[in-house]
């Protein structure tokens, strides 16, 4: 059985209404079941009655002493009073006086199967239920003349079972009718009950879309007034929830604020450490060019002071970056040839990666995109630095450029160890680090992929990974 089809996984509005249908089509079938049960009863009641008079009649017209019947004499069926159908059958002992069937104005004389069933009966003078056989049920009453003789007579219950039937069918089709109406007065009902809960849903699916996670969230959605009355269950879900949107709306403000002290925070610190580490590597330049001797200590500290004031500044720059694109401060958009970039962020690779492989793929026409040249050669080397610092060498790096519909698609590709499944979630996130499979042997920042994503994001583009031990991608879909 589908799971689509189980009833747990099934709308409310159509289990409500289903369910409706059903517990009234129960209750219909018990009322039609003690209906028929009780008109039975009483349309059986109503022929014993009858069945009771055609045994006095029939007594009565039998009334005579003598122990055997007379020659010409007529049947007690031949008089006035009986219906169509009743059956009388009087005997002596094994002797058989009368076994007559009233059909129209004639009778007809019973089957000996049919004598047998009647015999059958007993002489209780109480109503009893034979069949004999083709002529269907009949009730029979047996009993004992006054004169010693046996006599049994007996009513079709043919008009009773007719009677039921039809009051049968009729309750049937009342019944359905009544279904029918019940289900589509039920349905209408139900929607109009259930749009406050719909309203309720729809305010939901409304926050549910909102892009929460980041930036500033003006969270206005609520629950309207008339669908948070605390006297209905609805009304108490959709105050419920207007709370929560209360609470939520504050701790996204609240989160923004705090979000934006700390980006300021980063800005001013970066522009302030800017001036310092320039000074920094001016100073250390200066020791390394003098003429004078210096000792060698002193100029391998020198160097460690040079080396580490330009892996700062370029932390400090990377840091910036980011603080401005989150600010949402607007890039330069012009026409960029992409292939171009690509072309020089992959020679630039292999002079900076000789122990790596570097393969381009690019289609013979130029590939243009509107966007900021500069940022999008940073996405470019950022992965390319990626893929250099964290595989061996002897890796294979492919890089290649293709037109994808109305957008372009860059991917980059290396053979190595791939990243570890624990950080293919957090993989853009500032800061995240590898564990030794993807070796920091050049000392990375661990900002090169956030900025990737955050320079993409500003051109309105995307950006993915996939890895798997022997094939890491990264792929950058970017509007034309």
């Amino acid at each position: 059985m589908s799971s689509s089809l189980h009833p747990e996984r099934w709308p409310l509005r159509t289990r409500l209404i289903v369910e409706q249908v059903v517990l009234i089509a129960i209750v219909c079938a018990g009322i039609g079941l003690v209906t028929g049960f009780a008109l039975r009863d009483f349309l059986i009641g109503k022929l014993d009655n009858d069945l009771r008079d055609t045994a006095g009649r029939v007594e009565r017209a039998h009334g005579f002493p003598l122990p055997a019947p007379l020659p010409g004499m007529k049947g007690p069926l031949e008089g006035p009073g009986f219906g169509q159908g009743t059956v009388v059958l009087i005997t002596y002992g094994e002797a058989v006086q009368d076994a007559d069937r009233l059909t129209g104005r004639e009778t007809q004389v019973l089957s000996s199967n049919e004598q047998s069933a009647l015999m059958a009966v007993p002489v209780d003078a109480l109503p009893h239920t034979a069949s004999l056989g083709a002529a269907g049920d009949y009730r029979v009453l047996s009993f004992r003349a006054r004169d010693g003789a046996r006599i049994v007579t007996a009513l079709p219950m043919a008009e009773v079972d007719d009677i039921v039937l039809r009051v049968g069918l009729i309750l049937g089709g009342v019944a359905l009718a009544g279904l029918v109406a019940v289900s589509l007065a039920g349905a209408l009902i139900i929607r109009k009950t259930l749009r406050p809960l719909e309203r309720v849903a729809a305010t939901a699916s409304r926050v549910a879309e909102l892009p929460l996670h980041e930036g500033k969230v003006a969270l206005a959605e609520r629950v309207p007034e008339q669908d948070t009355n605390p006297h209905t269950e609805v009304g108490q879900v959709g105050l419920a929830l207007n709370k929560m949107l209360g609470h939520v709306g504050n701790a996204l403000e609240a989160r923004h604020e705090s979000e934006t002290r700390v980006r300021q925070f980063v800005a001013d610190a970066s522009h302030e450490l800017r001036t310092p580490l320039a000074a920094i590597r001016g100073y250390a330049e200066l020791t390394r060019r003098t003429r004078d001797d210096v000792p060698e200590q002193i100029a391998h500290a020198m160097r460690r002071v040079e080396s580490e004031a330009v892996r700062m500044t370029s932390l400090v720059e990377d840091l910036l970056l980011l603080a401005r694109l989150d600010a949402g401060r607007p890039l330069s958009r012009d026409d960029v040839d992409l292939s171009r970039v690509v072309v020089d962020a992959v020679s630039d690779a292999r002079i900076a990666g000789p122990d790596h492989d570097w393969r381009l793929e690019v289609p013979a026409e130029p590939v243009v995109v509107r966007g900021d040249a500069h940022k999008l050669q940073q996405v470019l080397v950022n992965l390319l630095s990626n893929a250099r610092t964290h595989t061996p060498p002897g890796t294979t790096v492919t890089t290649a450029l293709a037109v994808v519909g109305n957008g372009v698609a860059l991917t980059v590709t290396d053979d190595g160890p791939g990243i570890p499944a624990s950080l293919l979630p957090e993989v853009f996130e500032r800061f995240a680090r590898g564990d030794t499979s993807r070796s920091r042997a050049a000392g990375s920042t661990g900002l090169g992929l956030s900025i990737v994503a955050a320079v993409v994001a500003a051109h309105d583009g995307e950006v993915g990974v996939e890895s798997r031990p022997g094939r890491t991608r990264f792929t950058v879909t970017l509007p034309r």
